[in-house]
């Protein structure tokens, strides 16, 4: 992870804030330049695990550069070949669905976007109640896709949510220079506490 410039699109899983969160401290302790990409949910919406002006803060000493808060100033990320890597982290179904269907109405589509003009990876950290149901066809879609990899996955809550599914924050690492090679990291479906 030594000097790997990775591009980090923040979207509205808040419940899932701590565990990605943890998961990049990590990155950065490894001596990865982290630049932060923001939805416009998740730099809007205070919710019960936070607010934007706390996850704000939480990524200023992470960061190699300001956050990227706007579509303008997401879409020069790929024309000046910034990012060696863009990791969505968390990733809603929301933007799955986007990123699937070639909607760019964000400042983290918009960035993963021009990333992929450049032919470099894009890694997707699942976290969406809606992946074995209405966006199944989307991961499908985006497992097919060229330069995108995803976190490996597994149910969350099978018996309370059994559609919802969660990225492995403990693979992260590996998967991050799995998709460096070209690769995505297996198996790519876990079983057990996913996003822990």
């Amino acid at each position: 992870m030594k000097n790997l410039r990775i591009g980090v699109g923040i979207t509205g899983s808040f419940c899932m804030f701590e565990t990605v969160f943890c998961a990049l401290e990590a990155l950065h302790a490894h001596g990865a330049a982290l630049t932060f990409v923001l939805s416009y949910h998740a730099q809007e919406l205070a919710s019960r695990f936070g607010t934007p002006a706390q996850f704000l803060q939480r990524m200023q000493p992470l960061s190699a550069a300001p956050p990227v808060l706007s579509i303008p100033d997401a879409e020069p990320l790929g024309p000046a070949g910034l990012l060696d890597l863009f990791l969505i982290a968390p990733c809603t179904g929301n933007t799955l669905a986007k990123l699937a269907g070639g909607i760019t109405d964000t400042p983290v589509l918009m960035a993963a976007k021009g990333h992929l003009r450049n032919n470099k990876p894009l890694v997707l950290f699942l976290a969406t109640n809606d992946a074995l149901s209405a966006n199944l066809k989307n991961i499908g879609i985006l497992l097919n896709a060229k330069y995108i990899t995803f976190v490996p996955f597994a149910q969350d809550a099978p018996f309370k949510k059994p559609n919802s599914l969660v990225s492995q924050a403990n693979r992260l690492e590996e998967t991050l220079a799995a998709a460096m090679q070209g690769e995505q990291v297996q198996p790519l479906l876990g079983g057990g506490a996913a996003g822990r």
